[in-house]
């Protein structure tokens, strides 16, 4: 069974009061706060917008028909 508390005057509390007998035996893991990104770090989608249009040679229509050029099916 898993537990959620706060430490207090350096004591685990435990919410909802409840109250562990003396001497059980615990395994304390703290939940880190997500950390927020700063002003300038640059969402998933713009790290890899670098990467757009850097393939050359490529057929026009290839984001349409991919499944022609990739399993040979008819062409859209």
């Amino acid at each position: 069974m898993t537990y959620r508390g706060r430490i207090k005057e350096g004591v685990v509390v435990l919410e909802g009061g409840i109250r562990l007998a003396e001497g059980t035996e615990v395994e304390v893991q703290p939940v880190l706060a997500k950390a927020e990104p700063a002003a300038g770090d640059q969402t998933l989608g713009q790290r890899l917008m670098k990467h757009a249009g850097v393939v050359k040679g490529l057929p026009s229509d290839l984001a349409r028909n991919h499944d022609h050029y990739i399993h040979g099916t008819p062409r859209k």
